[in-house]
């Protein structure tokens, strides 16, 4: 009897452990799909993580809307999958990280995901912003990390100058030693309107050490760059704007224990700058000044002072020292009537530094003397304003006395020697008397007669005279006709002077030249490519002057033109400025018509 109990219990026992399992081993089997938050109250400057995780593979996952947060990172997916005694566990997690974008309670709406053809949804969890917090490393977000740690800076060597003194920005990247750089490119580069711009290139960046508010970083110069402004008032400097690949120190570690990095994008921009530009003063201004500003030094001389006449001599009129050299015209020799002077021939040796352009600019004068005679070259008046004491100076040279020693003698000249003392020439003129003739060369009224005479012989022989000269003309003629090159630069020469005739009469006039100058390189291509101003682009004059099989550094040269014509509707430029883009101008329609 008491066996038979025994068995039944044991039986019944049994019966009661195989149902505990088959109840374990539904709800193992059981599918969970729910979200967790990695705090429920957080700071608006903190960052709240989000997982929504499954124990079961499913498509079609919505996320929420995450209203009152804004999205860094995510989603990011992470599988997990495990056999432990015969037993197999798995998880699947989206992550998000979120920035809170105000303060307030928000929630965490609901996220769907089907299973096995069933539509699960986790359930709504709420979190409140408050205030901002002290943030300890281990909460920053690789956003944060990157923006503590990187910066783009520009320095400007001088915030209030006067107008047409240099200034230099400089651009540099201060980075932190513990993130790393691996490569960068420009978003934006700055624009320097009102301002005459030298970019200072270089071949390779080098890595500095130096500090960032007090704290040492490395740095990196990315852009040197000159500026005169050329307008009074408050400029504005547009900002250098970079996207950076950075690699961030995450909170893991590899399986040494080295700091893994986590390799991001961050786009950083050295913002505006204002510049005071102070207008030059008017009081003491010379009524010679040119706009010169800096610290020159003023010089005038010739190559010989004794010449005979018809021989040639260079006056050469030089200023050198540090300021805006390029930037205001040399002032002109006033000479005597006497000597014939030719164009000058402009000679710049500038190089341009951090602190401005340095060197010197001449005018080469040509002076020929027709006359005996001493002539002089009165002193010539140069006037600059200095920026550093901040007043204005004038150089006036010292006359250069021109003594001709042999030539004819002219009624201007000054005539100097024992030869001339109480001497003074005889000068005929058609309305003075002449001296009587005494032996008069009278000839006797006589008939003449045609044949015979001198003009008979002479009507007789000229066509066989005129045979010689005929044979020379066609010989010329023709080797007119075969100089194909010539031909053509005379043609051309005859275009430039048809096209650019009103653009070189508005020199001077910054607007009405410029304005020109693009309407007779537009009607000179109008002329010879036959396209009408509607199709008129950079990149189809460029394509169409190649298939021309016009050089590429002459392309480039015209579209430089085009390229100065637009900008002049909004920049200075100066009369020198304009004188060497007439120049090129017609150096350019010279080149391109010799292809042509």
């Amino acid at each position: 009897m008491i066996f038979n109990k025994l068995k039944y219990y044991i039986i019944c026992i049994s019966f009661l452990l195989l149902a505990c399992n088959h109840v374990m081993a539904q709800d193992k089997e059981a599918i969970t799909f729910e979200v967790k938050l990695s705090k429920s109250k957080l700071g608006i400057n903190e960052r709240l993580r989000v997982d929504f995780a499954m124990n079961k593979d499913g498509d079609n996952f919505t996320p929420p809307d995450f209203q009152g947060f804004r999205v860094l990172m995510g989603p990011s997916q992470s599988i997990s999958s495990s056999w432990i005694n015969g037993v197999r566990s798995y998880s699947k997690t989206y992550s998000y990280t979120l920035a809170p974008t105000a303060q307030g309670k928000f929630a965490i709406r609901q996220s769907t995901i089907t299973i096995d053809g069933k539509v699960y949804k986790s359930l709504s969890k709420n979190v409140e912003v408050t205030a901002a917090v002290d943030k300890p490393n281990d909460q920053m977000s690789v956003d944060d990390i990157a923006d503590d740690n990187l910066h783009l800076v520009a320095e400007v060597s001088k915030t209030s100058p006067y107008l047409n003194e240099a200034i230099s920005v400089v651009y540099k990247l201060y980075v932190s030693p513990s993130i790393n750089v691996s490569n960068f490119r420009p978003l934006d580069n700055p624009k320097y309107n009102n301002f005459w711009s030298q970019d200072m290139p270089f071949t390779r960046y080098d890595v500095q050490n130096g500090t960032y508010e007090g704290k040492a970083y490395r740095f990196v110069v990315l852009k040197r760059v000159v500026l005169y402004p050329q307008k009074s008032g408050q400029l504005t400097i547009e900002p250098l704007s970079l996207d950076v690949t950075l690699e961030v120190p995450s909170n893991k570690r590899d399986f040494f224990g080295g700091r893994i990095y986590t390799q991001t994008n961050k786009t950083v921009s050295a913002g505006k700058r204002v510049i005071n530009v102070k207008p030059l003063p008017s009081e003491g201004k010379p009524a010679d000044f040119g706009g010169a500003v800096g610290s020159f030094e003023f010089s005038v001389s010739t190559s010989k002072t004794t010449l005979n006449a018809s021989e040639s001599l260079q006056a050469i009129i030089t200023v050198k020292g540090n300021g805006n050299l390029k930037l205001f015209q040399l002032p002109e020799p006033s000479l005597p009537g006497a000597l014939e002077v030719y164009e000058p021939e402009f000679n710049e040796e500038v190089r341009t530094t951090l602190s401005g352009m340095k060197g010197k600019v001449s005018n080469n004068y040509t002076i020929v003397p027709s006359f005996r005679g001493k002539y002089p070259i009165p002193g010539i008046s140069f006037s600059y304003f200095d920026p550093e004491l901040e007043n204005y100076k004038s150089v006036t040279s010292d006359e250069i006395m021109i003594n001709v020693m042999e030539g004819p003698l002219g009624s201007g000249s000054i005539v100097s020697g024992p030869s001339s003392i109480n001497k003074q020439a005889v000068i005929s003129s058609n309305d003075q008397f002449n001296f009587i003739k005494i032996k008069p060369d009278l000839t006797a009224i006589g008939t003449n007669y045609f044949f015979g005479s001198t003009r008979f012989y002479f009507w007789l022989f000229s066509p066989f005279l005129l045979i010689p000269i005929a044979v020379l003309f066609g010989k010329r003629r023709e080797a007119i006709a075969s100089d194909v090159a010539g031909n053509k630069i005379k043609k051309a020469n005859k275009l430039a002077r048809k096209y650019l005739s009103e653009a070189k009469k508005a020199l001077g006039n910054k607007d009405a030249f410029y304005i020109a100058l693009e309407k007779a390189l537009h009607n000179y291509l109008k002329a010879k490519l036959k396209i009408e101003t509607s199709e008129f682009s950079k990149d189809k004059i460029a394509s169409l002057l190649s298939k021309k099989e016009i050089d590429e550094t002459t392309i480039h040269a015209f579209a430089d033109l085009l390229k100065n014509c637009e900008m002049a509707r909004y920049s200075p430029f100066s009369d020198v400025q304009m004188q060497q883009d007439y120049n090129k101008a017609s150096e350019t329609i010279l080149s391109i018509d010799k292809k042509l």
